[in-house]
């Protein structure tokens, strides 16, 4: 790797890092600046705008979720295996995430609602691309009957991105994994009764 594509890869992962943590509308350029230990022309260099950064630290950030979820689901074949594979990832996630300030979906869509579309559309596009991942398991989970007929993966998906998402919130505000200790007890028990 070039000098300048390492570069840009460190300022991706500290800019990731600084926005998960403060947010894109808390961070300024001197906090961008200060972090990776480039003046402004250095950062500029690599990218247009804070704009432009905030975008591609975002997609950094979640080619670091989608990393842990594809190592998360090797060797895991059975619908209902998969499913677990992905609630149990968040039990590391809270004490141990891949990137520090917790979620970087439930972060960036939480701020980006109403101040930055650009990034709400990638808050949106990696929450699809989530859900049509749960979807798929459990379409291909009811195809090879490991998983009932009758069952709307669609709903499942949103359960269960919304159980986790609201405990991954809970665990970082009151500092205390059992909200989702609790969320992922849950949804283990109503996979098994209702899938």
């Amino acid at each position: 790797m070039s000098k300048g594509k390492e570069t840009k890869a460190r300022i991706l992962q500290q800019a990731a890092e600084l926005f998960n943590q403060q947010g894109y509308a808390g961070s300024s350029m001197s906090d961008i600046m200060r972090v990776t230990g480039l003046q402004k022309g250095g950062i500029y260099n690599h990218f247009q705008s804070k704009d432009e950064l905030a975008l591609q630290a975002f997609d950094f950030a979640i080619a670091l979720i989608n990393q842990h979820t594809r190592a998360a689901l090797k060797n895991k074949h059975h619908a209902v295996e998969r499913l677990r594979a992905i609630i149990d990832l968040f039990r590391s996630h809270v004490d141990n995430p891949p990137i520090k300030g917790g979620c970087p979906l439930l972060n960036t869509a939480v701020e980006s609602d109403d101040a930055h579309p650009a990034l709400k559309e990638r808050a949106q596009q990696a929450m699809n691309s989530w859900r049509h991942l749960i979807c798929r398991i459990i379409e291909k989970g009811i195809k090879k009957g490991e998983i009932r007929s009758e069952v709307n993966a669609d709903e499942i998906a949103t359960i269960i991105i919304a159980m986790l998402e609201g405990a991954m919130m809970m665990s970082k505000l009151y500092e205390d994994s059992i909200h989702m200790q609790r969320a992922i007890n849950h949804l283990n028990q109503y996979i098994e009764s209702h899938l």
